[in-house]
């Protein structure tokens, strides 16, 4: 690197570390590229794109059982529920009444939903578990990830249907007036921040407290609720003026798209947890090696413990302490082994 450049670096450096407000994002945008999020997140969008379809399937089927003397009842649930899927719900809330009481499809729905849905938790815990720093050898097994997975996925199906069904109530008698929009939008904020509550604290093998999940589970909240928001500019932009071959190209593509950036937002926010709970900020951006670098690189190794018998060391040189002035050649560390 330039001289110049390494000064201009180490610079900002020296002065990033003195700001929190900047220091902490910077640290979970490192933390983020050195746990490389980006492909845990494409494996969490792969599960949730199959999920979406199955969970359909069988919310609609069970809501047909529950309500099958009230169809216009189930009709407002479920156009209220699809409101708040990404993409795919408005363009589909029209053809899903004929789903609606089918024993078959309450079946196929259920198994895939289960299926799919544990593709789904397993995919976040690894993710969780792999941002927690816990070593390969202290993660659930096969069958206790699946448990806690099949907990969750009923626990926040529980949740789901409660609400829905809260707010199909209310609209019987409020219609379509603003006080039902404005209770669907916080319903829905407040399903996703519990939702994210439990993945968060429930998913990971890691010892962690609701607190010290709580700001990436509001992050992440906030931010979906952005995102659905988004999916129904899309539809109303892109898909409903395509023709109907193209336009279920759009819907497949936009769904997909969707999925990926709101995974990379959960994980984006997991990493939030992490940064505040360990303190593992400030980062240097300048290749200087700072207590909160060590501390995240001597976690990150001794992650890849697989067996009770192995044993990580990991030594660096002296920390660079990030309030004094670095040498422009930078530090280095020795590594692990």
């Amino acid at each position: 690197m330039p001289p110049v450049a390494a000064e201009v670096l180490m610079s900002f450096d020296r002065w990033q570390c003195r700001h929190p407000v900047l220091a902490v994002p910077i640290a979970v945008a490192k933390k983020f590229i050195d746990d490389d999020a980006g492909g845990l997140g494409v494996q969490m969008a792969y599960w949730g794109f199959f999920s979406v379809f199955s969970l359909l399937l069988a919310f609609v089927s069970l809501l047909g059982f529950a309500f099958h003397s009230d169809p216009a009842f189930q009709e407002r649930v479920v156009d209220s529920t699809l409101r708040l899927m990404p993409v795919i719900g408005p363009q589909i809330s029209g053809h899903i009444g004929s789903l609606t009481g089918s024993g078959f499809a309450l079946g196929i729905g259920l198994a895939a939903a289960i299926w799919t849905g544990l593709g789904v938790t397993l995919s976040v815990g690894n993710a969780l578990d792999h941002v927690w720093y816990v070593p390969s050898r202290d993660r659930r097994g096969f069958v206790g990830s699946r448990l806690v997975g099949l907990g969750v996925l009923a626990t926040i199906g529980a949740i789901m249907v409660a609400t829905t069904a809260t707010v199909g109530i209310a609209a019987n008698g409020a219609g379509e007036s603003t006080a039902l929009r404005l209770l669907s939008f916080v319903a829905g904020g407040g399903v996703d921040l519990v939702v994210f509550l439990a993945s968060f604290r429930l998913l990971t093998a890691a010892a962690v407290t609701i607190r010290q999940v709580w700001p990436g589970a509001a992050l992440a909240a906030s931010c979906w609720l952005l995102l659905q928001a988004l999916g129904g500019v899309y539809v109303n932009q892109v898909v409903k003026g395509s023709s109907d071959t193209y336009g279920g190209f759009a819907a497949v593509v936009g769904l997909l798209t969707w999925l990926l950036i709101a995974a990379q937002i959960t994980l984006m926010a997991a990493e939030v947890n992490v940064v505040l709970a360990r303190k593992l900020w400030p980062r240097s951006v300048a290749g200087q090696l700072w207590a909160a670098d060590e501390v995240a690189l001597r976690d990150s190794a001794k992650a890849e413990r697989r067996d009770i018998r192995e044993q990580i060391t990991v030594s660096f040189e002296e920390p660079q302490d990030p309030t004094e002035e670095p040498t422009v050649e930078g530090r280095a560390g020795k590594g692990a082994r």
